[in-house]
């Protein structure tokens, strides 16, 4: 994999995070019964950021917890070892904010929602994702945005967060 070119650096991810943050609190009037979840892999640092953002201008700790995908996947079928979701809170009758790193064709934020479905009814589910780079598959569309990326379909979105890759960025990347 060739890297082509830096989009977000670490500052730029950390002001995205931050508008993200305020615009959640500002669509929902507020943080009464929101919560995380994060998307595993690195979706679910993302979502812990959220939440730290939020409980910095909101004075609100949300609950974050973790959703993995796997066994849900419709185009994935070596994912079936699903890791257990980790979630240890109600999501009947919340505001889920389903946080994931980038929205490409739909895929991963559609098997998401039926993973959530299986664990209780929320209120609503709305979708925080850091990228948003296009080809959608699905009729699927994210209510926050951190940058929206137009990429070739041969291009790759590489995502790095402190927590997995010891690096904050992302970066666009062609296969060799």
């Amino acid at each position: 994999m060739k890297l082509k070119t830096e989009i977000l650096d670490e500052k730029a991810l950390d002001r995205a995070l931050t508008r993200i943050s305020h615009e959640i609190i500002e669509k929902n009037k507020g943080v009464e019964d929101i919560v995380l979840l994060g998307i595993q892999t690195r979706g679910v640092p993302l979502a812990h950021r959220l939440a730290e953002k939020i409980n910095r201008i909101e004075g609100v700790l949300l609950p974050v917890g973790m959703v993995d995908i796997g066994e849900y996947r419709d185009d994935d079928k070596k994912s079936s070892q699903s890791i257990k979701q980790r979630i240890d809170f109600s999501i009947t009758d919340k505001i889920v904010i389903l946080v994931d790193d980038v929205l490409y064709t739909g895929r991963s934020v559609r098997a998401a929602m039926d993973a959530i479905v299986h664990l209780g009814r929320p209120s609503s589910i709305q979708l925080a994702v850091l990228v948003d780079r296009g080809h959608r598959e699905l009729p699927i569309r994210a209510d926050f945005v951190g940058k929206n990326v137009p990429t070739s379909k041969n291009e790759i979105v590489v995502v790095m967060v402190n927590e997995i890759d010891n690096k904050d960025g992302v970066s666009i990347a062609e296969e060799e």
